[in-house]
């Protein structure tokens, strides 16, 4: 499976510059932006041209090599740190490039390509240490349901989530997607579907608020999302909706796991509680895709991610192995350096 390029460096460290798909116009018009300025960047992962936790991170890395292309590395840093609070492989990615030694627009462009294709490799290792929970489907609820896209629109490589689909897929398995359309930006339907369609994987869309029924009807194995940062805990933070299916899945008997690299846990913070939720505008809600389908002037509250509780995650897949059960002391024992 070839994912569709979605982070492109051009050129040299010196004076070459960040391509980003732009994934606010798929699944309907394959376009790219070319980030020249930090600021740039900055608006591509404000206005989710690049998502994903870890694509967020591998495109600030390379932001910070245009930063330094005019000696303002801090000012990037700092700026870039202020896109979207919740996700914090961007924080993780900063970080890696502050250490740089010295901070040059070469050295730092190593660091950043190394950032890009180590999370490439950490998404197949996902994907194959993940690959066994779908051989473990029961033979009469071979569906699996994801939420978002935690696929290779949002990583570097094959995804997180959606990583033991493509591997078990490879493999010859049998099984079926589920993928939650995803309110209120529809990202499970104009881009998970959109991927997995396109890379040949049986799926099928249905509206978030179908998922119970689908549940009921036996339809489904397993639950499997990605995540945008889990505490120390593996209390997990991911799009909005997807601690509606942890219940669902908790109350009909079916497992629900996380797929994340291990630059996405923040051992600094006990639990979820700490983990900060972003609040996006009233325009995603009531304008959505440029159509009003609300009152102008009606109130609106729009967190763009929710906890999972520990106690309701199955198991946590990272590029290192599964975490079982989901606790302080094994989420340590797997994921601390």
């Amino acid at each position: 499976m070839q994912p569709l390029a979605n982070i492109i460096w051009v050129g040299d460290a010196a004076t070459g510059f960040l391509r980003l798909l732009d994934q606010t116009r798929l699944p309907t018009e394959e376009a790219y932006l070319d980030c020249k300025t930090v600021q740039d960047v900055w608006d591509a992962i404000k206005r989710l041209s690049v998502r994903g936790a870890p694509a967020i991170g591998i495109a600030a890395a390379y932001g910070c090599v245009i930063g330094a292309q005019n000696e303002e590395l801090d000012h990037a840093i700092e700026h870039l740190a202020t896109s979207r609070p919740t996700a914090v492989n961007l924080f993780w990615a900063l970080d890696r490039m502050k250490r740089v030694v010295p901070p040059t627009p070469d050295a730092l462009l190593k660091v950043a390509q190394a950032i890009h294709e180590e999370d490439r490799a950490m998404c197949r290792k996902i994907g194959e240490h993940a690959s066994v929970l779908i051989d473990r489907l029961p033979i009469q609820s071979r569906g699996v349901l994801t939420h978002c896209n935690a696929g290779a629109l949002a990583t570097g490589g094959i995804g997180t989530a959606t990583a033991p689909m493509y591997v078990a897929r490879e493999q010859g398995k049998q099984f079926h997607v589920f993928a939650d359309e995803t309110r209120p930006l529809l990202q499970g339907s104009r881009l998970t579907a959109f991927e997995l369609a396109a890379a040949g994987v049986d799926v099928t869309l249905i509206c978030d608020d179908m998922a119970a029924q689908v549940m009921r009807e036996g339809r489904i194995g397993m639950v499997i999302t990605g995540a945008d940062r889990i505490a120390a805990n593996g209390d997990a933070a991911n799009k909005i909706g997807t601690y509606n299916l942890a219940v669902l899945a908790k109350h009909h008997g079916i497992p629900f796991y996380i797929a994340a690299p291990s630059s996405t846990f923040d051992l600094s913070i006990p639990d979820g509680s700490h983990i900060p939720i972003e609040v996006r505008g009233p325009e995603e809600i009531i304008h959505g895709f440029g159509r009003q389908t609300a009152p102008a002037d009606i109130k609106t509250y729009s967190p763009a991610f929710d906890v999972t509780p520990q106690e309701l995650i199955t198991a946590i897949v990272t590029e290192r192995g599964i975490i079982q059960p989901v606790e302080t002391e094994t989420v340590a024992a797997m994921v601390r350096d």
